[in-house]
């Protein structure tokens, strides 16, 4: 990889600047660009793509990411997480906030129980969706976001409590993954991975750590399980678990940093990528080490969400003010 494009968001409008070298990145050209409000989430389907930020910002792309247009939302409270599948999007932020598109209709609000912030969601092919958020929040819809009902498990007891700090605790959880198969992931406080086989339906308790005298074991998040069995999931303080058998079991990697790590992506040949705050690290396929890319706002800024489009040779992250970092 040894090209960056950068495009800074304004009112949805943004510039571009070409790097050079992954270790050493040198910008040779600037279109246009403004500095704009924060991007959170991103997700692509195919060529297709959506980005989404604050005071609801909502972004769309149909050409890979080269280009953005602004979309009429009707709320102006933060969007965090952002979902894109087939004909279906969701997009979820604070006070509870749902947002459903079909095709190329307009953007409706969807009312559920919930007043929680909602970090994450996501959606599979059967049109099986789930939503994440704070106190252990956990939504399921089966019938692509129309309508929402609880999926949470049973928290009491779930956690390592020895010095009694807890007390009766709701976890906060901060991403989700479902698979068209029906497995899904949910990862969040105190290095929590929740595993599903049957759409949500019920779940298993993977990792769970929990409390010490010195305090509490670190958040995870953001996960990520390829189809092949490989993932990761990323957290606080350079945390990073990996799996090998599609999420049955989690080991603990050697933290190639010690920033919060808030996003992870993966590429068709295995390569993988991870953000967060003052980081942005890639995996080639077949490597076993991470390399820091630099330059730019890379390491003063933050990026919360990361994409790795289906034959592209690059990533993609978005993050703070309205930053979107393309990588070829």
């Amino acid at each position: 990889m040894n090209v960056l494009r950068v495009v800074t968001l304004a009112c949805g409008l943004g510039g571009v600047l070409f790097m050079s070298s992954l270790q050493a990145l040198t910008p040779t050209e600037v279109v246009r660009g403004q500095q704009h409000q924060a991007l959170f989430s991103v997700s692509f389907d195919g060529q297709r793509g959506l980005a989404v930020g604050a005071g609801g910002e909502i972004l769309a792309t149909d050409d890979g990411g080269r280009s953005w247009t602004p979309q009429t939302s009707p709320t102006r409270l933060a969007l965090i997480g952002v979902v894109l599948k087939g004909d279906t999007a969701i997009a979820v932020g604070q006070m509870g906030t749902i947002l459903v598109r079909r095709g190329d209709g307009e953007w409706t609000q969807v009312e559920t129980d919930t007043r929680e912030r909602l970090f994450a969601v996501d959606l599979n092919a059967q049109g099986v969706a789930m939503v994440v958020g704070g106190f252990g929040t956990l939504l399921r819809s089966t019938d692509k976001g129309a309508q929402w009902v609880s999926a949470a498990p049973t928290w009491e007891g779930m956690f390592n409590d020895p010095v009694g700090r807890l007390g009766f605790f709701e976890p906060t959880l901060y991403d989700v993954q479902i698979d068209d198969d029906g497995t899904a992931h949910v990862v969040g406080e105190m290095m929590l991975v929740l595993r599903s086989v049957d759409g949500g339906g019920s779940f298993d308790v993977v990792s769970a750590g929990g409390s010490r005298e010195d305090g509490v074991d670190p958040i995870l998040f953001a996960i990520d399980v390829a189809a092949d069995g490989g993932g990761y999931a990323v957290g606080q303080q350079g945390t990073l678990m990996r799996t090998d058998d599609g999420g049955t079991s989690w080991k603990m990697l050697p933290a190639p940093t010690d920033a919060n790590l808030l996003a992870i992506d993966h590429a068709d040949d295995g390569a993988a990528v991870m953000a967060g705050m003052r980081n942005v690290m890639v995996r080639e396929a077949g490597s076993a080490e991470w390399t820091l890319l630099e330059g730019l706002d890379i390491a003063t800024g933050w990026f919360s969400g990361v994409a790795w489009l289906p034959g592209a040779k690059g990533p993609l992250a978005v993050g703070h003010f309205g930053s979107i970092l393309q990588f070829d």
